[in-house]
């Protein structure tokens, strides 16, 4: 079996010392090229590994990092694990994701990990703080929020303007004729499910539509929500021709409620989702959305988060990422003859 390369080894055929060598490879900033990519290189050769657990009693640290969500069943969430995963990496550090299913004791219990010292910082996705438990007096520096806005609370976002895309994809209803739309929206008051409400109901005045209030119907970001949901947009006296939803399982849901009455989508109602997940090209019919760059909001997160635990940047400024609208096989311009419940 091959020893085992150390700093010191590295130090020798670099020609440099063992301090130098540290310095080079934790990334402090303070070796200056061609000596930094000459190090890096020499230890990449020697195939050396860095002694976590001598680091870790040294330094106080677990090398680990929380990535929170409020359902780890939701295929979303794991392109923008891999994009933090694949920051967190580089720099030594494992990303553990724990599931709060909006418990709110688990909510707590992750909190708790940080004050507790179990882990070093984390990437918060529930779009909330818990309620019941000690936050660390240095919460700023250990806790990025990514996706969902939190208002009031002085953490770095990682965000997309949700209000925008709302409007963007209404505007691609209106385009292709839509005067009857409908939206099924995430739970409310949470931050993200109201700014994507606010774009709604804001594009919907801007166009000059009527926007009856049974239009608006709420979800909790489910399949089966979306199901419920679109099936009281389709009992309606009045039903819409076209359905626009917070996110892309709840789309799914509708898309399933519309062929259950015999209509086709999207031929007969069209339906808007949001996330772009990867279920939704291959989806039958593929479902047009709004797309989230996933993975560069958990490379932004994690990025922001590492700096924050270094020192190198204290702020808490947010980083808003730019959405796009993926046109698909769902939406089109609205049928000639609408279709009544009673039909």
């Amino acid at each position: 079996m091959n020893k085992r390369a150390k700093i010191k080894d590295i130090a020798l055929k670099a020609g440099v010392s063992p301090t130098t060598v540290s310095r080079a490879l934790s990334g402090t900033g303070l070796v200056a090229e061609p000596t930094l990519s000459h190090i890096r290189a020499i230890a990449e050769t020697l195939h050396y590994r860095p002694n976590i657990s001598a680091r870790n009693l040294r330094t106080q640290k677990t090398m680990s990092i929380l990535v929170v969500v409020r359902d780890i069943g939701n295929p979303f969430y794991l392109d923008i694990f891999k994009g933090a995963e694949s920051i967190a990496h580089d720099a030594g550090y494992s990303l553990l994701m724990a599931n709060t299913e909006d418990d709110p004791k688990r909510e707590a219990d992750y909190f708790n990990m940080l004050s507790d010292g179990r882990a070093d910082g984390m990437i918060l996705m529930t779009g909330k703080m818990p309620l019941d438990c000690d936050l660390p007096h240095d919460i700023s520096q250990k806790v990025v929020v990514a996706l969902e806005m939190i208002d009031n609370v002085d953490l770095t976002h990682v965000v997309i303007d949700n209000e925008y895309a709302s409007i963007e994809a209404i505007d691609h209803l209106v385009s292709l004729g839509h005067q009857k739309i409908a939206y099924i929206a995430g739970p409310i008051p949470e931050g993200m499910s109201v700014r994507r409400l606010a774009g709604f109901r804001h594009a919907m005045m801007a166009d000059g539509l009527k926007l009856p209030e049974a239009y608006i119907q709420q979800g909790n970001f489910s399949y089966q929500s979306g199901e419920r949901a679109a099936d009281r947009l389709l009992d309606l006296p009045d039903p819409p021709t076209a359905i626009y939803t917070a996110n892309d399982e709840m789309a799914f849901g509708a898309i399933r409620a519309a062929k259950k009455r015999g209509l086709s989508v999207p031929e007969d109602l069209s339906i808007f989702g949001f996330d772009d997940t990867y279920l939704a090209e291959a989806f039958v019919p593929a479902l047009t959305t709004v797309r989230q760059p996933c993975l560069e909001i958990g490379r932004r997160a994690m990025t922001r988060l590492l700096a924050h635990l270094s020192g190198d940047n204290p702020d808490t400024d947010s980083i808003v990422v730019p959405t796009e609208i993926v046109i698909r096989e769902t939406t089109a311009p609205p049928p000639q003859k609408t279709y009544h419940p009673s039909s």
